[in-house]
């Protein structure tokens, strides 16, 4: 997820005017780390374009064509823009952002905001890319390549891609008997990441205990404590299910989540067949 799945990020950057208080440098940086969304007309969600693009050095034009990269363009002018906001903001700096940039393909966008709640706290219309004054003008050409973050972080369509076992929680209801009401509410309060709960008397497990569970060792020791003999069985046992996992992805905003996990399985699969290929043909070789 992390390192192979391609995603579309700005890889080339003219300048035409620059005089704002950041170098071209500076600014070109910036706008390589801003997530560029491609939307699979078919679903109108963040998909996988890895089917619309090509890689622009395995793409048999010259200089750029539709088929390996996206144009975008940015013109603002502090000047022009003044004239037409409120009095009392005309004279205040003015923020760009990725909502200036204007592609050349409806397609694709730069990805503004990660989710509509960010986008409604949010103060500005995107990603800030620099604020400018009385005077001073902004105006680039950038290319968006597709890539994999091997090659380069910006191309990296994830911010945290983690998995872990589900767990097993089970509480054993003939040993919970020989607790106090205190002794129950204590286990519950001694769970960091609160898995357990009390209804009527009752030690039950929580509501999405399953994605809060972090198998620590806290409830493991209180119940010791608690236990009559070392021997006697646990109240409640924490366990690994070996079988299933729980992937947590957080999307940087150039694709959807679910998209990202797709896209992953598909290149897992091109690699394993490609070792099938590959041993396949060792075999014959040998024979």
């Amino acid at each position: 997820m992390i390192a192979e799945v391609p995603t579309l990020a700005i890889d080339l950057v003219e300048f035409t005017e620059n005089s704002t208080v950041l170098n071209d440098e500076y600014i070109a940086h910036r706008l390589g780390l801003i997530p560029i969304k491609y939307e699979d007309p078919e679903t109108s969600r963040g998909g996988d374009c890895h089917g619309a693009f090509m890689s622009h050095r395995n793409c048999s034009c010259e200089e750029g064509c539709p088929r390996c990269e996206v144009e975008l363009e940015l013109d603002v002018n502090f000047d022009l823009v003044a004239p037409n906001r409120l009095e009392h903001d005309a004279d205040l700096p003015l923020t760009i952002t990725s909502a200036d940039l204007k592609s050349s393909n409806p397609s694709v966008m730069p990805a503004h905001f990660v989710s509509t709640d960010e986008q409604e706290e949010a103060q500005d219309q995107g990603i800030s890319i620099v604020k400018i004054g009385p005077g001073q003008h902004l105006k680039v050409k950038c290319k968006a390549r597709m890539g994999i973050s091997k090659e380069h972080a910006k191309w990296c369509p994830v911010a945290v891609a983690t998995y872990r076992f589900e767990p097993i929680i089970t509480i054993n209801e003939e040993a919970c008997t020989t607790l106090s009401l205190e002794e129950k509410q204590e286990l519950v309060e001694v769970c960091p990441d609160r898995i357990l709960a009390l209804e009527g008397g009752r030690l039950v497990v929580a509501e999405n205990a399953m994605e809060m569970a972090t198998f620590t060792e806290e409830l493991k020791v209180t119940q010791n404590l608690m236990k009559k003999r070392p021997e006697d069985d646990d109240y409640v046992t924490v366990e690994h299910n070996m079988n299933r996992f729980i992937f947590s992805v957080e999307t940087a905003g150039a694709m959807d989540a679910e998209e990202i996990f797709m896209s992953s399985l598909r290149v897992l699969k091109e690699k394993l067949n490609d070792l099938a290929d590959r041993l396949t043909v060792i075999k014959e070789q040998g024979e």
